[in-house]
């Protein structure tokens, strides 16, 4: 038996029968005819950054940490296949060299790319959508031991479900990704009041290449970052297109002191005396700083987390935002509810994604999230419920309680994605409990 697994978040915990570390696409095959003969499910396992069950499995759990790095690239395509472990924080050192980058990207990069791909993750953006949307082929092993090809031009009416596939429909083995030229993000962070946010929320969307904002629970502030890209002079490099990027010592103050060191004794001093909760927060907005800077896309984007906390996520139509989150507050009000983490706002375009949040309509994403050790006193059941009566839908990588009769009201394409499921998996050798709760037997 091996060693038992949590995930990052502390929230999910398994026991895998076995675990393997294939080197190649026959070592996973045969993992999969392995788990076939001996009746097991096999489950492939990331960075295991998802606050989800998703990943975990007590059969046989396939390590892709040996399968990592650049397969093959297309630069004039702008369009790099890696393999199925590659982290997303290995991108730079890869796409750098060829004058490419991801065209949008998630303030974490712990993920492996074919993680944060199946299970949603995005960044912000109204003009792009998530992670998942540049994907444009992949090669799987699925649940029959066939290694199958998935692109635009091979198997394409699959290319919907796979990118974003939940892990349901087989194990991936190679992945494409359309990227994008090099480019640097003129970052400018800010402190707004939350109600001049919300009211300006739709318009600094439309209006910005990429804008969020942090609320702290109790305060009358928000925290705004609108990030403008600038394209990268292949002559000139990055330095001579015009980067200035936060100096060394700003940006350990700001990034590592503040927001992990000091926040980790914060929070946890909250978590002991949870009532002294809405002055900190109070104190903590009268500090917020402005920031201004120009530097790589992916510095930008990336913000280290080493505080463990849990995580729900809603995705919503894009306009219903400012309504969402006035209700959240009076929630908390109402509900006397101490919350010492931010509620974060993003956006995403529309996509075409069979399991995407952001499927057929312009979304906005409400995060709320609580400190790993903090007590549950029921604020993660009522916020989802609030997000859940506005058409929303949850991130699959992140906590919620909704079942796959709740899930298959909310995207049109539920019933088709089921049908690829039938199709690549139907004796269910990628099946658990997670699965069996959002996509039924």
């Amino acid at each position: 038996m091996s060693p038992r697994w949590h995930n990052w978040a502390r929230t999910e915990t398994s026991t895998p029968a076995t675990e393997i570390f294939p080197r190649s696409a026959e070592q996973i095959v045969a993992a999969v005819e392995r788990a076939r003969d001996t009746g097991h499910t096999v489950k492939p396992i990331g960075a295991s950054h998802s606050f989800t069950a998703i990943g975990a499995t007590d059969g046989i759990r396939l390590q892709l940490s040996r399968m990592r790095g650049l397969v093959s690239a297309d630069p004039a395509a702008s369009r790099v296949t890696l393999w199925a472990g590659t982290h997303l924080w290995e991108l730079p050192a890869i796409l750098g060299p060829l004058g490419l980058a991801l065209a949008n990207m998630g303030d974490i990069d712990k993920q492996t790319i074919t993680g944060a791909t199946q299970t949603g993750t995005h960044g912000t953006g109204l003009g792009l959508g998530g992670l998942s949307t540049a994907v444009v082929g992949a090669t799987l092993v699925t649940g029959t031991g066939e290694l199958l090809t998935v692109s635009e031009t091979e198997n394409a009416e699959l290319l919907p479900a796979v990118a974003l596939g939940l892990g349901a429909l087989g194990v991936l083995v190679t992945i494409t990704v359309q990227c994008v030229p090099q480019y640097l993000l003129h970052a400018v962070e800010a402190p707004d009041s939350f109600e001049s946010v919300l009211d300006s929320f739709l318009d600094r969307t439309r209006e910005a290449d990429h804008f969020e904002f942090y609320w702290f629970p109790h305060t009358t502030g928000a925290r705004t970052k609108t990030n403008t890209r600038i394209a990268v002079d292949p002559q000139l490099g990055v330095a001579g297109s015009g980067a200035r990027p936060l100096g060394t010592v700003a940006r350990y103050v700001d990034e590592e002191f503040i927001n992990n060191a000091m926040l980790g004794v914060v929070v946890g001093f909250q978590r002991l005396l949870p009532a002294t909760t809405p002055r900190i927060n109070r104190a903590v907005q009268t500090v917020s700083s402005a920031r201004d800077y120009v530097d790589e896309s992916h510095r930008v984007y990336v913000t280290n987390r080493r505080v463990h906390f849990r995580e729900m996520e809603y995705a919503v139509p894009l306009e219903a935002v400012p309504a969402a989150l006035r209700e959240l507050r009076a929630l908390i009000e109402r509900r006397d509810f101490k919350v010492s983490f931010p509620i974060e706002v993003r956006s995403a375009a529309a996509d075409n994604l069979m399991l995407s949040t952001a499927h057929g309509r312009e979304s906005g994403y409400i995060a709320v999230h609580r400190y790993w050790r903090d007590r549950d006193d029921g604020y993660f059941r009522e916020a989802e419920a609030v997000l859940a009566a506005h058409a929303g839908r949850p991130h699959w990588g992140k906590m919620h309680t909704l079942s796959a009769e709740d899930l298959s009201e909310r995207y049109p394409r539920f019933d088709d994605f089921r049908a690829v499921r039938d199709r690549l998996d139907p004796d269910r050798l990628f099946h658990n409990p997670y699965l069996h709760r959002v996509l039924g037997a």
